[in-house]
């Protein structure tokens, strides 16, 4: 788990909880039914009208990776591809074909499976640049349907801002009625720019860079495949895939 994004989103309830406290707010006055409605649902509509179905689906997918991203062991991974080196090196490529029953990665496997086939290397490399980028662009629209609704949700918060005061001007002449349509509007814009700036723009930057990790992985995969392609040495491979693990660590 990423105990650092669940520990900032959290300190943001806190933030805002402890702050209208403090002021000598009520809390059941954060809480209006309609501006919620307004805002929550309204922009979910908005990126539902931009979205296609599959990305739209599997931006939610993508949600768990926030708490729960996935995890690439680099040095495992390095070691595994000075290993192959060294038993293409002395017995040549088809040897590998037992080392494709311990990889459960689609895209290593592919790697793995056109080296053995003797594919040459501007093939390997052209094929395998496709699936990555490929893979990397279709998460990376998905991530963006959070940053689109970081975008919509404070336009939605001053449309329920907006409904609020019209609600209340007419009933100008009833107190009770009155309080309930400002307090609309101004809980409305709170969801809407509460909600950009903490909830789905954090997200959406969170996402971007977990997608940017996955890709340097599969980067470094087919580098050090290309690498055993072209008989390098087993120490040059582990030196130049080393440097990796400082970029997946930033």
């Amino acid at each position: 788990m990423d105990r650092l994004s669940l520990f900032g989103l959290l300190l943001a309830i806190v933030a805002i909880i402890g702050g209208q406290v403090l002021e000598g707010g009520s809390l059941i006055a954060l809480y209006n039914g309609p501006a919620l409605l307004i805002v929550v649902v309204g922009t979910l509509a908005a990126v539902m009208i931009q979205t296609p179905w599959h990305i739209f689906t599997r931006s939610f997918i993508l949600l768990k990776w926030v708490l729960f991203p996935p995890r690439f062991d680099i040095q495992s991974r390095i070691d595994t591809l000075v290993n192959w080196c060294n038993i293409s090196r002395s017995d040549g490529f088809l040897p590998l074909e037992d080392q494709l029953e311990l990889e459960e990665d689609p895209i290593v496997r592919q790697c793995l499976m056109m080296l053995i086939d003797g594919s040459t290397p501007e093939v390997l490399q052209e094929t395998m640049e496709t699936q990555i980028y490929f893979q990397r662009d279709e998460f990376s629209h998905s991530a963006k349907v959070y940053e689109s609704m970081g975008g919509y949700s404070p336009t939605l918060g001053i449309l329920g801002a907006v409904l609020g005061l019209i609600q209340s001007m007419q009933y100008l002449d009833q107190p009770d009625a009155l309080g309930g349509g400002i307090a609309t509007a101004f809980v409305a814009t709170i969801y809407g720019v509460g909600f950009a700036n903490l909830i789905y723009l954090p997200i959406h930057y969170k996402l971007r860079h977990i997608i940017f990790q996955n890709t340097l992985y599969y980067e470094m995969v087919l580098e050090g495949t290309l690498m055993i392609h072209r008989g390098e040495n087993p120490q040059h491979i582990n030196r130049r895939l080393d440097a990796y693990k400082v970029a997946y660590a930033q």
